[in-house]
C-alpha cells in the first residue's frame, strides 16, 4: 500500500497552528527548531514510506505465530523493527541521560502517527516501549533506571503492560495477580494477564514486562496494587539476558485485525520481579504509562485515517463508473458529488483530530518545560478527548474508505478493509472510549471546571479576532463555543456522576468538534483567508460543526429516560 507521510501538514500545524515555537522559546526545548523538526519529520517520513509501509499486508496475510511457546513475528517485521530503533525512534522523547533525544512530545506524536498509518501492527510495539520508558523514568529506582532504560531506549529490549485479567477487564482493582516478597529483595509474581499487546518477539533481546499484582497486605480494589518489572529473561551480573523467568505466553488472541501484532496471554507462576515505585501504588505509577499511551492510541487512530484516506483517494483518481458532471463527463469517480463529500469528510476529520492530539503533545511539553499547572491541566484535559475522537476518527475515515471503494472496498485483496479492522480496537484499548468519556466529565471536570474554561475562553477570543476576516468561520465556532460553555456549566451543576455519564460520550464529542472548528479557523487565518486549508476549513465548520448542537442537546439530557427503560423493554 503506497504512502505518503504527510510532512507539510505537520510543518503548518506546528509553525501555524499549535504553536511549536512556544517550546523552542522555553530552555527544555530550545532546540526544537523548524529546521531540526522539518529534518526529523522528512527523515522519519522517509523510514516510514520505504520500510514501514511495504510490510502492512505482508502482516495482515502472514500473522504472527506461536511456536513452542515462542513468538514467530509477521515477514519483514523483523527489519521494520530494526529500522525504528537504529533511527532512534523509539526515543525521540526520552531523557538523553539513558540515551534518548530528549526532544518534545510533539514530535514523537507525529513520528507516531506516521509509523502507524504506515504499519500499524508493527507501530504497536515501540508505542509500548515508549511508555514503559515514561513510567520507569518517572517511578523507578535509580538501580532498575540504569539498567532497563538504556536497552529499552536503544530498541535493544522492548517493554510491554499487563494490566488485564479475564475475570477484571476494565475493573483493575478485581486482579488477582499475586506478588510475594523473596528474602533478595525480588518479588515471585503469579497469575496470568490477557490481552497484552507484544508480549513476546523474535526481534529484540529481552522483552520487559509491566506488570500489575497485589502485595500479601494490599487492600482490595486499586489502592492495594503494586507495579513489577518483570523481564522474560533475568539479567546477569553485567546486565546482559540471562536465565529464563518463569513467565510464558500461554496462546496469541485470535483477532478482527492487527494480525501482525501477537496479543498474548501471558502466564507468570513465581516470575522474579522488581518493584516499580511504592508499595500499594501501583496505579499512579501505571497511569503514567497508560496516559502516554492514550495519545499514542489518540494518534494510532489518525494514523490509520491518513492511510485509509490517501488509500481511497488514490481510488477515486484511478476508479471511472458513471458520467461525472465535470468536463465532459469522463473523469473518474472524484467527481461525483457524494464521492467528493467523503473525502473531503475523511480530510477535514482527520487535520482535526492530528491538530487535537498534536495539542494535547504540546501541553505536555509545556508542563515538562515550565512545570506551570495550567499546562499540566491542560494536557489532562486534552488526553480523553484526543484518545477518543482520535480513534473514533480513525473508525469512521476507515470505514467511509470502504464505502468510498463500493463492492471492491468488501473485498480483502483491495486492502481497505484492512484498515478498518486494524483500528477499530483502538475505541477499546488503553480505556475505552466510554471511560475516557466518564474521565472527562468526571475527574477532568473536578477543578470546577477550570481547565475547560480557560480553553473556551481562548477558543472565543480566537474566533473574535477573526471576525473581521472571515466572519462566515468565526461566527459559527464563537456560537459553539458559547454551546460547549453551557453544556459544560450543566455537567457541573450535576451532583449525581451517572447523570453526568448518561451524556459523557456526546459531550466529549461535541468537545471535540467545537476544537476541531477551533483549529480549522487557526488554519485559514494563517493562510490569510484563501487557499486549500480556507476551503477545508469553510467545509468542516460548515458542515461537520453544527454537529455539536445535537451532541450537546443528547450531552445535557441527563440519566432519567435511560433509567426508565426496563431489561424488559431492550428485548420487547
Amino acid at each position: 500500500m503506497p504512502y505518503r507521510a504527510p510532512i507539510e501538514d505537520y510543518r503548518f500545524l506546528f509553525e501555524h497552528v499549535i504553536g511549536l515555537q512556544e517550546l523552542a522559546a522555553t530552555d527544555r526545548f530550545a532546540e526544537a527548531t523548524p529546521d531540526m523538526t522539518t529534518a526529523i519529520l522528512t527523515e522519519a517520513g522517509r523510514m516510514c514510506e520505504e520500510v514501514l509501509a511495504p510490510l502492512q499486508r505482508a502482516g495482515d496475510l502472514h500473522p504472527a505465530r506461536l511456536e513452542n511457546g515462542v513468538v514467530r513475528t509477521s515477514p519483514g517485521f523483523d527489519d521494520g523493527y530494526r529500522a525504528i530503533a537504529t533511527g532512534g525512534w523509539i526515543a525521540i522523547s526520552a531523557d538523553p541521560a539513558h540515551g534518548g533525544m530528549g526532544l518534545p512530545m510533539m514530535l514523537t506524536t507525529a513520528v507516531n502517527e506516521m509509523m502507524a498509518a504506515a504499519c500499524l501492527s508493527l507501530q504497536l510495539a515501540p508505542l509500548m516501549t515508549q511508555g514503559q520508558i515514561e513510567a520507569l523514568e518517572h517511578h523507578a529506582s535509580d538501580e532498575l533506571k540504569a539498567l532497563y532504560l538504556p536497552k529499552l531506549v536503544s530498541g535493544e529490549w522492548s517493554g510491554t503492560m499487563n494490566l488485564t485479567e479475564s475475570q477484571a477487564g476494565s475493573d483493575v482493582g478485581a486482579l488477582r495477580t499475586r506478588a510475594e516478597p523473596n528474602d533478595d529483595g525480588t518479588y515471585a509474581i503469579t497469575g496470568q494477564k490477557i490481552y497484552i499487546s507484544w508480549g513476546d518477539n523474535d526481534f529484540t533481546e529481552n522483552v520487559c514486562h509491566l506488570v500489575l499484582a497485589r502485595l500479601p497486605d494490599g487492600v482490595p480494589g486499586t489502592k492495594g496494587i503494586s507495579l513489577f518489572l518483570v523481564p522474560r529473561f533475568i539479567p546477569d551480573e553485567g546486565g546482559a539476558p540471562g536465565t529464563q523467568n518463569s513467565l510464558s505466553v500461554v496462546s496469541l488472541e485470535h483477532k478482527m485485525g492487527l494480525h501482525g501484532s501477537p496479543t498474548c496471554v501471558m502466564q507468570y507462576d513465581g516470575a522474579t520481579g522488581w518493584l516499580v515505585g511504592e508499595p500499594h501504588n501501583g496505579m499512579r505509577a501505571m497511569f503514567t504509562m497508560m496516559n502516554n499511551a492514550r495519545l499514542g492510541v489518540g494518534g494510532q487512530g489518525v494514523g490509520a485515517a491518513e492511510g485509509a484516506f490517501q488509500h481511497a483517494l488514490a481510488y477515486a483518481q484511478e476508479r471511472r463508473q458513471g458520467r461525472t458532471p465535470v468536463g465532459d463527463g469522463s473523469g473518474t469517480i472524484i467527481e461525483h458529488a457524494n464521492v467528493r463529500r467523503m473525502l473531503a469528510q475523511m480530510r477535514a476529520e482527520t487535520f482535526a483530530a492530528r491538530a487535537i492530539a498534536l495539542a494535547c503533545a504540546k501541553a505536555t511539553d509545556m508542563e515538562t518545560a515550565t512545570g506551570a499547572d495550567h499546562w499540566r491541566a491542560r494536557a489532562a484535559l486534552l488526553t480523553p478527548i484526543a484518545k477518543v475522537f482520535g480513534t473514533e476518527t480513525g473508525i469512521s475515515v476507515a470505514n467511509t474508505g470502504v464505502q468510498l471503494h463500493g463492492g471492491m472496498g468488501y473485498i480483502e485483496e483491495t486492502g481497505a478493509a484492512q484498515y478498518l479492522r486494524d483500528v477499530r480496537v483502538t475505541a477499546i484499548y488503553e480505556g475505552t472510549n466510554g471511560i475516557q468519556a466518564m474521565d472527562l466529565v468526571g475527574r477532568k471536570l473536578a477543578d470546577g471546571g477550570e481547565a475547560a474554561f480557560a480553553l473556551i475562553d481562548e477558543i472565543e477570543a480566537q474566533a473574535e479576532a477573526a471576525r473581521a476576516a472571515l466572519p462566515d468561520l468565526a461566527g459559527p465556532v464563537w456560537q459553539a463555543t458559547e454551546s460547549l460553555r453551557e453544556a459544560t456549566d450543566w455537567m457541573l451543576a450535576q451532583s449525581d456522576m451517572t447523570e453526568r455519564f448518561a451524556g459523557a460520550m456526546p459531550y466529549l464529542r461535541g468537545f471535540a468538534r467545537v476544537l476541531g472548528g477551533h483549529y480549522h479557523l487557526a488554519a485559514a487565518q494563517a493562510e490569510g483567508g484563501d487557499g486549500a486549508r480556507t476551503r477545508l476549513a469553510r467545509f468542516y465548520i460548515t458542515r461537520l460543526l453544527p454537529e455539536h448542537a445535537g451532541h450537546f442537546a443528547h450531552a445535557t439530557a441527563g440519566a432519567g429516560d435511560l433509567y426508565a427503560l426496563t431489561p424488559s423493554d431492550f428485548a420487547a
